[in-house]
C-alpha cells in the first residue's frame, strides 16, 4: 500500500477513529483538536499531534497544509469551527478536504466553501447497518456518492461458482466493475478476466447503489 499523508482536523470519536484506522494501515497522520485531552489521547498513535485552532489560518498555513494528501476536517459539534476550517484549508490550497457533516444544511455549506467530500457518519452508519440487515449477500457498503457505492459481496449462489469473470459478466449485467476478488485470507486486486469464482469468495464491486441491490437479489441463497 502506497503511504500517504493525511492532516485530521478534530478529534472527536469520528476523528480519533479515523487517526487509529490510518495508522494501521501504516499512513502518516498529524492530528490536530484544539482541546489537550483528544490530543494526548492521539499522541502515541498519530504520526504527529498538535494543540491548535485550526479556524486561525496562520496556524493551518504553518502546519503546510496544502502538503498534505488529504486533510480530514471531522470537527462536528461547531459548526461554525467546521465550516471556517473547511474553507481555509481549501483556500490554503489542500489537494483534497474530506469534510464531516452534522446535517443535510451543514453539508450543503461545506460543499460551497470547497469541501471536495462531505461525509455524514453517523447517517451512513445508520444506512450501512439497514442495508446489512435486508440484504442476503452483502457485506459492506461504503458510498461514493448519492448514486454509486462500493460494496462486499460474498458468492454463495452455485451459478456463480467455478465461473471466470468473463462468463459472470457483470459489468454487462449489472453495469458493476469487479475490483478484488477475496478468497479466504488471499486477495487478489485488479483480476484478470480469467480469473475463476469460488464458493465462499468475497467479490469487491464498484457501481449504481441500485445494481448492487440487483445483484444481491438475483444471487440464490
Amino acid at each position: 500500500m502506497t503511504k500517504k499523508s493525511f492532516a485530521v482536523l478534530g478529534l472527536g470519536r469520528f476523528g480519533q477513529s479515523v487517526v487509529q484506522t490510518l495508522v494501521e494501515a501504516h499512513q502518516d497522520v498529524l492530528a490536530v483538536d484544539v482541546k489537550e485531552e483528544p490530543v494526548n489521547a492521539m499522541m502515541d498513535i498519530a504520526t504527529q499531534t498538535l494543540i491548535a485552532d485550526t479556524r486561525d489560518e496562520d496556524v493551518l498555513r504553518g502546519l503546510n497544509i496544502d502538503t498534505f494528501d488529504y486533510v480530514i476536517v471531522g470537527i462536528g459539534n461547531n459548526m461554525e469551527a467546521s465550516i471556517l476550517t473547511t474553507m481555509l484549508t481549501k483556500e490554503l490550497g489542500a489537494k483534497k478536504v474530506i469534510a464531516k457533516a452534522e446535517t443535510s444544511d451543514h453539508g450543503r455549506v461545506l460543499k460551497r466553501v470547497g469541501a471536495d467530500q462531505v461525509i455524514f457518519p453517523e447517517r451512513d452508519m445508520g444506512h450501512s447497518i439497514v442495508r446489512k440487515l435486508l440484504s442476503n449477500h452483502i457485506l459492506n457498503f461504503i458510498d461514493l456518492s448519492d448514486e454509486y457505492t462500493l460494496a462486499e459481496v460474498v458468492i454463495t449462489d452455485p451459478t456463480f461458482v467455478n465461473q471466470d469473470l468473463v462468463k459472470l459478466n457483470l459489468r454487462q449485467r449489472f453495469d458493476l466493475t469487479i475490483i478484488a476478488i477475496q478468497h479466504g485470507h488471499k486477495i487478489n486486486i485488479s483480476p484478470q478476466p480469467t480469473d475463476i469464482v469460488q464458493l465462499h469468495d468475497v467479490l469487491t464491486v464498484v457501481g449504481p447503489i441500485a445494481n448492487v441491490e440487483k445483484l444481491d437479489e438475483t444471487l440464490k441463497k
